[in-house]
């Protein structure tokens, strides 16, 4: 039976695929049928306890169906690896990779990147709707779930040329769509609170789904009213104080280490047992040759342990925190009903990445995909 494909389960919530689909889950959980895999003889770092410990994982059809082992028609033994949850990317402008999606996952699936959330205003602000489009049909068909959050500035300002201008109404068309989580960063903090009207129709667009912030400086006053317009995160703090103060007032905290903006050495004290799910790994900006150098989230958090972080402190930052930020109940965890996106692991440590698993399918190997991707093409203006 083969797998189902994501977009098409979101519009058949509570039909018949839907409910063939669940059933075959649970049968298969309860082992009455022959499971897809079984990872074998691993351990397995679990976000949800905080703990490491020995246990097979079954997966049918692209999901995680138990940590036991069950009747498999393949069988992986991973002996000597931690498996952990594929790591979810909570804000990057793939653009600044100045490569296609499929170029793009072809450097970070390997280093254990298996979902991302890119904020496209880059490539909105030279080629509009045409860009956004480009960006959901690319990303089809690659390793990677690319998930997007609508531009909310676009242009960034009234004093630069652009080659589009996106309002409300320009976008409401895409608020709908199974890859689009919500309103990427809104920069127009003054918009927000002298109430520009544009400003805040954006907001009530996503008023469903996901709001996030970008207001480096703001405090005080001004900052909660920031907040009461339904923006919870921001990716711009980088001092403690900053950070602290948007922390107590309910903001998830986006911890930058990209190519521009680098603030995990200055923010990793704030980060302490009793607050850390409200903080999220991201790289923003990252550069080709930085990841081929250094790595992406896999570098940030070698880093994080190095810090003094807790490894599964850091690990929860970069897979399950993003996914519940984002309402994506289906991933950064390995549970059953969650995607198999797995990334196979020497050590909770130096986070080398053996091999990575996406939707239950081997999908990379000692540092390259098994499968090449579609290229896809960039888009020309005006067509």
């Amino acid at each position: 039976m083969e797998q189902p494909d994501l977009g098409d389960l979101k519009h058949d919530r509570y039909g018949a695929k839907h409910l063939a689909f669940q059933e075959e889950l649970i049968s298969a959980a309860r082992g009455e049928r022959e499971v897809d895999l079984v990872l074998e003889v691993a351990e397995v770092a679990n976000v949800f306890s905080g703990e490491v410990y020995r246990s097979d994982v079954a997966v049918h059809r692209g999901r995680v169906v138990g940590l036991d082992c069950l009747s498999a028609r393949e069988t992986m033994n991973l002996a000597g690896s931690v498996l952990a949850p594929g790591f979810i990317d909570g804000h990057v402008h793939l653009e600044s990779s100045m490569v296609t999606p499929a170029e793009y996952a072809r450097a970070v699936v390997p280093r254990g990147t298996t979902s991302v959330v890119a904020d496209p205003h880059e490539i909105a602000n030279v080629w509009g709707l045409e860009g956004l489009h480009y960006l959901l049909s690319s990303s089809a068909g690659i390793p990677l779930s690319v998930y997007l959050m609508l531009p909310s500035c676009v242009p960034a300002t009234g004093m630069e040329t652009s080659g589009a201008a996106l309002e409300a109404e320009d976008l409401a068309g895409l608020m709908g769509h199974h890859q689009v989580l919500g309103l990427g960063e809104v920069m127009n903090y003054p918009g927000v609170i002298f109430r520009d009207q544009s400003v805040l129709q954006k907001i009530a667009l996503a008023r469903d789904k996901v709001v996030d912030g970008h207001a480096p400086g703001l405090s005080g006053r001004d900052l909660a009213a920031y907040i009461s317009a339904g923006i919870h995160s921001d990716h711009e703090c980088v001092s403690l104080e900053e950070a602290r103060e948007k922390l107590r007032l309910g903001m998830s905290i986006f911890i930058r280490q990209g190519s521009a903006a680098r603030n995990l050495n200055q923010l990793h004290p704030l980060v302490q047992p009793g607050n850390a799910s409200n903080f999220l790994l991201c790289s923003d900006d990252r550069h080709p040759q930085d990841i081929l150098e250094q790595g992406n989230l896999d570098s940030m958090l070698r880093l994080a342990v190095e810090l003094g972080i807790d490894p599964l402190t850091a690990l929860q930052m970069a897979t399950i925190n993003a996914a519940v930020h984002f309402l994506v109940h289906d991933r950064g965890a390995i549970a059953p009903g969650y995607r198999a996106d797995i990334a196979v692991l020497e050590d909770l440590e130096s986070f080398q990445v053996r091999g990575v698993i996406k939707d239950g399918r081997p999908a990379a190997r000692a540092g390259e995909l098994m499968y090449p991707c579609r290229p896809g093409c960039p888009p020309s203006p005006g067509g």
